[in-house]
């Protein structure tokens, strides 16, 4: 069974740093590519950004230059760190990764860790 946990979320002034943690388990983690998603109250969910399995990343336009994505393979995790936060960064984090078993897609998400910045 895929499970994904997230932990990190908080409140933090416009400027401050944090960073958000994912375990995951019931996968073979090292082959996955990793997503972090956020929803702000009233908007849709969107990416903010994702790493393969062979550590390249790619992030949202919004947060380039200020988050960073990584792993730690041997603790099956997945990191975001968050840098001049803003208070347009407010929204509830989610991790996600999509498996595919016999030809069909499978998204699991983790329950999401809340990050509010303060102006």
């Amino acid at each position: 069974q895929v499970q994904l946990v997230e932990s990190g979320g908080g409140l933090v002034q416009t400027g401050g740093s944090l960073r958000l943690s994912c375990a995951a388990s019931g996968i073979i983690f090292s082959t996955m590519t990793m997503d972090w998603y956020r929803q702000a109250p009233g908007k849709q969910r969107e990416l903010v950004g994702r790493i393969t399995s062979g550590g390249s990343t790619n992030y949202a336009d919004c947060v380039k230059g200020r988050f960073a994505i990584n792993t730690d393979n041997a603790k099956d995790t997945v990191f975001l760190q968050m840098s001049n936060l803003e208070p347009e960064d407010t929204a509830v984090y989610y991790c996600h990764l999509q498996r595919w078993n016999l030809g069909r897609p499978y998204d699991y998400w983790g329950q999401g860790t809340l990050v509010t910045v303060s102006s």
